[in-house]
């Protein structure tokens, strides 16, 4: 069995020469934060019953839940964006690139 190292470093190569430099880091924050929205999702039921007798407390972490949730929205239109830019320039994202999103090396497929 082998054991992977999971980076939370951001490629540092564009994927491809008419990208936008931004598009690389608009996708590794879209993908922590949808990971991160998820595992929160399966503790919010549990923190608003633990919240419920406090109004307030309750508000605000509706409050919380919704502007994370338009972040990572925003973040998908950014992301929309930029991937439009490289079609219309007419390249392909190679493979290598898609998979060092996800913290795998070329080499460990």
């Amino acid at each position: 069995m082998t054991s992977r190292s999971h980076s939370l470093s951001i490629p540092v190569a564009a994927p491809t020469e008419s990208s936008p430099r931004w598009l690389t880091f608009v996708m590794w924050c879209d993908r922590w934060g949808s990971y991160w929205y998820i595992v929160a999702g399966f503790f919010f039921a549990p923190v608003l019953i633990i919240l419920e007798p406090w109004q307030g407390a309750v508000t605000v972490a509706w409050i919380l839940i919704s502007l994370v949730g338009l972040w990572l929205g925003i973040l998908g239109i950014l992301m929309t964006i930029g991937l439009a830019k490289v079609l219309r320039a007419g390249e392909e994202i190679s493979e290598d690139y898609w998979w060092s999103l996800l913290g795998e090396p070329p080499s460990s497929r």
